[in-house]
């Protein structure tokens, strides 16, 4: 900050408020060197200048015995006023009892007259108005300008400082998150998407007037809490839910997260991360409002970073393996290999065989799926070049196209690049979308498909009725085929309601003019059920369980013995 003063050659206005000329023009001989100076004869004399607004002041310099108005009533007047409040006033009296009265009253320093060390009285101007300027930026800059919480660097540095002094009192670390703010900002606008949060932050601020505590706004709709620790977040969170729901704004819902008594040995912004870890964890369930971090997911944290660390190593190390899962076309006399899923599966070197539903899940939640997906094109179309070329027949193989690459703009190149690269055709690489792609942005995924495939890409619906399903979904993007979710299968012959539900998953599949692929087939009956009904391609442990590439080529060899 002092650089810039001294290089921006800005002259700041100090105002002399002297009803004896002699001592006006004393001090501003001393000061004027460095400042741009204004003369008032007595206190109203000066209100009256400062509230003209025509001039901005750095520094009032006020004599305490004037006629008109007195130095004290001055002091009193401008207390009053928020902005005028904040310009520093310099008392210069030889009223030497008289300094604590005025710093009581708001003046920031104290000069004796006669002024014989007017060295000392421009150093001490200096100062006065060198902090004053730091502390106007800070103000400005440590607080939220909509919600008044403190911003997050301060918030830090506060939490620091009070550590510093009482380390060891039991604190508590809080995260508040909106549920779904970005819809309330589009349902009623900015202005309604700012009185949630300013309505947010009153609550909170309710809160600490009765605690050891301080919070912060860190993004649009996050808060942070430090505060005494406290048992009572069971009835809080439904408190605080209730001061929203009765207030004349959008219907708002809240999601907590808290970490208890927080361990000093960390840092601060790990127990923030704790705490949102927790708070991540009800994100969507309208059944819940508040998680706490424990030991388990902690655990579980640790384990899922390690996961995220690894997977370039991963990939680079080949520790993740392609299985596949041989899919076979029922519709003959005898079911005949038709096409294979490609499965991920992790090999890692110390933690050993890892459950794609450890690492899918999150790698989809953070966007390193689409490195996985990546990976597994590669893998899955080099090994159908390597079939074709041993057996002399293809493979035709399924592989996943997640959420996050329908929104990659060079998801067509790269896929044209991986075909050119092993000399494939697009029918010999089948793309998989699942339908909850769908419910985030329907346009953009059916201009997708649809350019894919007019490249003469096969496109399958994947486990079609686990979530989004309906009929305008369906009849709206282009398909080739519908793969029917496995759960169906697992219940139709428990229940009549799911046998009628793969009934009404066959008729719409017949009716769009497509083959259905039933997942998890495990018994003959459930075949026989399926094939009697229309199915066309069955794929499940009934045939074989996802297998490395060397286990899948006991399904080739065994076909082509067949056609022999």
């Amino acid at each position: 900050m002092n650089s810039f003063r001294n290089s921006a050659g800005l002259m700041r206005r100090v105002l002399i408020v002297e009803d004896e000329p002699i001592n006006r023009e004393m001090l501003g001989n001393i000061i004027q060197q460095d400042y741009e100076v204004s003369y008032a004869e007595d206190g109203r004399q000066a209100l009256d200048m400062l509230q003209a607004k025509d001039k901005k002041f750095s520094l009032i310099l006020l004599d305490l015995l004037m006629p008109k108005m007195d130095g004290m009533t001055f002091l009193d007047r401008i207390r009053t006023d928020e902005e005028l409040r904040s310009i520093p006033v310099i008392v210069v009296t030889s009223e030497e009892d008289a300094e604590v009265e005025c710093i009581r009253r708001g003046a920031v320093d104290f000069i004796r007259k006669p002024y014989d060390m007017p060295e000392v009285i421009l150093a001490r101007c200096r100062r006065i108005v060198e902090l004053s300027e730091d502390k106007a930026v800070i103000r400005s800059a440590e607080r939220d300008t909509l919600t008044g919480l403190y911003t997050k660097d301060f918030f830090y540095e506060y939490i620091r400082q009070m550590e510093h002094y009482n380390s060891r009192r039991d604190m508590d670390a809080v995260v508040i998150n909106v549920e779904r703010f970005h819809l309330i900002n589009e349902s009623y606008g900015r202005q309604g998407g700012n009185a949630v949060l300013q309505r947010i932050s009153e609550l909170i601020t309710e809160q600490l007037n009765s605690c050891v505590g301080i919070a912060c706004r860190v993004e649009a709709d996050t808060f942070f809490i430090y505060w005494d620790h406290r048992d009572d977040y069971e009835t809080l969170v439904p408190e605080m839910q209730n001061g929203l729901d009765h207030s004349d704004i959008a219907r708002t819902r809240i999601r907590v997260g808290v970490y208890k008594d927080v361990d000093k040995a960390d840092i601060e912004e790990i127990w923030f991360d704790h705490a949102k870890t927790a708070c991540d964890r009800v994100r969507g369930n309208y059944t819940h409002q508040l998680a706490m971090y424990d030991l388990m997911l902690h655990k579980r944290t640790l384990y899922q970073e390690r996961l995220i660390r690894d997977i370039d190593g991963a990939i680079r190390n080949r520790d993740l393996v392609v299985f596949y899962q041989p899919k076979y076309m029922i519709r003959g006399d005898r079911p005949v290999l038709c096409s294979a899923e490609a499965l991920i599966r992790w090999k890692h070197p110390e933690l050993g065989m890892i459950s794609p539903g450890d690492f899918v899940p999150l790698f989809e939640s953070n966007g390193l799926i689409q490195k996985l997906d990546e990976y597994v094109w590669r893998e899955a179309a080099a090994q159908i070049r390597k079939w074709r070329e041993k057996y002399n027949r293809t493979i035709p193989v399924s592989v996943n196209v997640s959420r996050i690459d329908i929104y990659d703009p060079m998801l067509e190149e790269k896929l044209e690049e991986l075909l050119e690269r092993h000399q494939l055709s697009p029918e010999e690489i089948m793309l998989e979308i699942t339908e909850s792609a769908y419910a985030d942005n329907a346009q953009c995924l059916i201009e997708v498909v649809e350019r894919l495939r007019e490249r003469g890409f096969k496109i399958e619906m994947d486990d079609f009725g686990s979530g989004y399903s309906s009929l305008n979904m369906i009849t709206t993007i282009p398909i080739d085929v519908l793969k029917m979710d496995m759960k169906f299968i697992r219940n139709m012959e428990k229940d009549e309601k799911s046998m009628k539900l793969v009934e009404l998953v066959l008729d719409i599949a017949k009716f769009l003019k497509v083959p259905v692929v039933a997942e998890g087939v495990e018994t003959q009956s459930q075949l026989d059920k399926l094939k009697e009904r229309g199915c066309d391609i069955i794929q499940g442990y009934f045939f074989s369980k996802p297998v490395p590439p060397e286990e899948f080529e006991v399904f080739i060899q065994n076909e082509l013995n067949r056609n022999t």
